[in-house]
């Protein structure tokens, strides 16, 4: 047996008390005159040996008394199996992690993991109640949990504790509870508690968590049944343009996490807060679906989209934000020496209101409006030299795109420093006269190429019937990518990357005289493709974890300073204003996500949309959710808990929260047995036998 606060063994001094007045009460014969000596037969004798017992018997009743009342202050306990061997010096931290992310919004037995843990560290942390060293970490890791405190108010600030947007790794959660005990008592003795659903796609790596010799690590898990969730894996458009007031179709990946079928789940698809189309999806046990909607949109511009559906019990990831750019102006320079009879380009763009199409002779134009264009088209140019040449470098290092068709006669050492500068080599010339025995036919596209991913699909798998033949001008060999080739598996287009642009080159000139390609059904769709693919594809939706995106932005201001400001949900309070880490190069602008423990303790990173604005004004709307990662049902059991752990003898792994009193079993086994009620019962009793003695022992 031990004692929590021995220094009250002091207070057994006080059976001395009654023991000195019981020796030293020497008692004064009193004498009572009777005026009858009739009255002497109601007088009951008492013989001294009887007397001396009944004072004998009080006299142990209130000895017992204070000595059990000083072993209750005292507060003995037996020690428990696994109680500390003593190495440390000093007194610890208990430190109580509450994994607050959104997977504890799970239930079992109609309550939430995140109440039922909450409750379970309320009634744990009586067993801490003297403890002045109780910490209580959750995955905002905020300010807050650096404070090494009392049990009272961890227990005020468990009332407050909500889900948290932010994952954490278990390794991360054991080196912050470690870094803030050894800030405290470096060389004392630690317990950690891990109250914790274990979800896998969050967890991280368990085998890397080697725990500290001096310190024990209790694991909590809080599960239930297994159950399962829908969450929106993916969105996507069936054409990279959206045009107003025509008919769009979205595609949208539903995955589903669970291990029975999800049937005929509704799907509901909103475009600026108003429901636009409904679809129905079966997903298959741990399998995905694709829904397909259509829609319209009536103006310009960004337009707010969410894909929403009604999945119990989880519902943080019911709702999926994307942003959809409707017509964006792409801006198209064609600069041309040579200049074919039917200009093929300007029928293509020009009579388009989603290009800003704008053409010159290359030998006057101002390159200043190089740094505008989007895509820059180089038709017939026979030499690129000098200012023209630097300028054109420049524009593809900034991002933009160049798509070369040769003039009959192209300059060879003028395409080769030119085009060899980009990874494009061994460029040949073929200078012989257009002639239509030299025409050679062009192969089929790839249908596994992703240029052409959206161009076939309503032809037949038969393949094209008539493909287009061109006279090459060109030919040359190096790293770019194969968009068409001639049967003879020569290049036609290809298209290399090069800083951060690209360079499209093409084999022949686009005169009749040398071919139909810009006559044939493959010409239009290449050309808007390649127009498509010169402005960066914002994505429609990013996610939280990814820790940096990049956006284009025209006209950008080189020393300006963005911020992203959220957009109030309907029915929901204000919004947040953040000044991310940002840098700008050429037209792009990178901003770092905050995280968590970067923000103010008022502020909480919600899916939703951000507006990018600068100086009061709105340059982009964006769609920020949360990774998918938290909306994955799959949990580390136990046993598997014990596998990571095993060869760690301070780790302690408890079978399920629910199973059993927890806080009773961890006392057991770890506190020890407390004594001290029984103490209290034991005085209470001596005292109750001392008043009945008096009462009614007569002698």
């Amino acid at each position: 047996m031990q004692f929590l606060f021995p220094s009250f063994l002091w207070g057994l001094l006080a059976v001395a008390v009654p023991i000195i007045i019981h020796l030293f009460n020497f008692r004064r014969t009193k004498k009572v005159f009777f005026t009858n000596v009739a009255f002497l037969k109601a007088v009951e004798t008492e013989t001294s040996s009887f007397r001396r017992i009944k004072q004998w018997l009080i006299l142990a009743a209130r000895v017992l008394f204070l000595a059990f009342l000083a072993l209750a202050f005292a507060q003995p306990f037996l020690p428990a199996k696994n109680a500390s061997s003593g190495r440390s010096t000093g007194l610890g931290v208990s430190s109580l992690y509450l994994d607050n992310s959104l997977s504890m919004q799970n239930t079992t037995e109609n309550k939430r993991y995140l109440d039922l843990a909450v409750t379970k560290i309320d009634e744990l942390l009586t067993l801490f109640r003297q403890s002045p060293n109780v910490q209580l970490v959750t995955n905002d890791f905020s300010g807050e949990d650096q404070a090494v405190t009392n049990a009272t108010k961890v227990k005020d600030r468990l009332t407050s504790v909500g889900l948290s947007p932010n994952p954490r790794t278990l390794e991360n959660v054991y080196k912050r509870q470690r870094s803030l005990a050894q800030k405290h008592n470096a060389s004392a003795s630690n317990q950690f508690f891990w109250f914790s659903d274990f979800q896998k796609s969050t967890a991280g790596d368990l085998s890397k968590i080697k725990t500290d010799s001096l310190d024990k690590l209790f694991l909590v898990p809080v599960q239930g049944k297994t159950s399962q969730n829908v969450f929106v894996d993916s969105v996507w458009l069936a054409s990279p343009f959206i045009r107003e007031m025509q008919n769009n179709v979205l595609y949208v990946k539903v995955f589903n996490s669970g291990g029975s079928e999800v049937e005929k789940l509704p799907v509901k698809l909103f475009i600026d807060d108003a429901q636009a189309s409904t679809a129905s999806v079966d997903i298959a046990p741990n399998g995905s679906a694709t829904a397909t909607f259509n829609f319209t949109v009536k103006d310009k511009g960004f337009h707010r989209g969410k894909v929403s559906f009604d999945d119990q019990p989880v519902t943080f990831d019911n709702d999926y934000y994307f942003v959809l750019d409707a017509s964006p102006v792409i801006q198209v320079l064609h600069l041309y020496q040579q200049r074919s009879a039917a200009d093929y380009i300007g029928k293509v763009f020009d009579n388009d209101s989603l290009f800003a199409y704008h053409a010159y002779s290359a030998s006057n134009v101002d390159v200043g409006q190089f740094k505008n264009a989007n895509l820059i088209v180089l038709e017939g140019v026979e030499a690129i030299t000098g200012t023209f040449r630097a300028s054109l470098e420049e524009f593809i290092r900034q991002g933009g795109s160049l798509l070369v068709f040769p003039p009959s006669n192209p300059e060879l050492d003028d395409y080769g420093q030119f085009l060899g500068a980009f990874g494009i080599q061994s460029i040949s010339v073929n200078n012989q006269p257009p002639l239509p025995q030299s025409h050679l036919p062009v192969a089929e596209p790839n249908r596994q190429n992703p240029f052409y991913a959206d161009v076939f699909e309503r032809t037949t798998l038969q393949g094209v019937a008539n493909t287009p033949a061109m006279q090459p001008v060109l030919n040359w060999s190096g790293i770019g990518e194969k968009i068409l080739t001639f049967k003879s598996q020569q290049n036609f287009i290809t298209v290399t990357n090069a800083y951060q642009g690209k360079v499209y080159l093409c084999a022949s000139p686009l005169e009749k005289a040398y071919g139909n390609f810009a006559e044939h059904a493959f010409f239009v769709p290449t050309m808007f493709k390649i127009a498509s693919m010169s402005v960066r594809q914002e994505r429609a939706a990013y996610n939280f974890s990814e820790g940096s995106i990049t956006l284009d932005l025209p006209n950008i201001k080189k020393n300006a300073t963005y911020k992203l400001t959220s957009v109030a949900k309907t029915g929901t309070g204000g919004k947040i204003e953040i000044i991310p880490i940002q840098r700008i190069t050429g037209n792009q602008l990178t901003l770092e996500l905050p995280k968590a423990t970067q923000l103010s303790d008022n502020q909480i990173l919600e899916s939703g949309y951000y507006e990018l604005q600068l100086d009061g004004k709105t340059e982009k709307l964006l769609a920020l959710n949360h990774d998918n990662e938290e909306s994955k049902m799959e949990f580390y059991t136990p046993d598997e808990l014990r596998k990571f752990f095993a060869g760690q003898k301070n780790v302690t792994i408890f079978d399920n929260l629910l199973d059993g009193d927890f806080v009773k079993t961890f006392q057991e086994s770890n506190v020890g047995t407390p004594l001290w009620k029984y103490c209290i019962i034991l005085a209470l009793a001596f005292l109750l036998v001392e008043i009945l003695l008096i009462r009614f022992m007569k002698g």
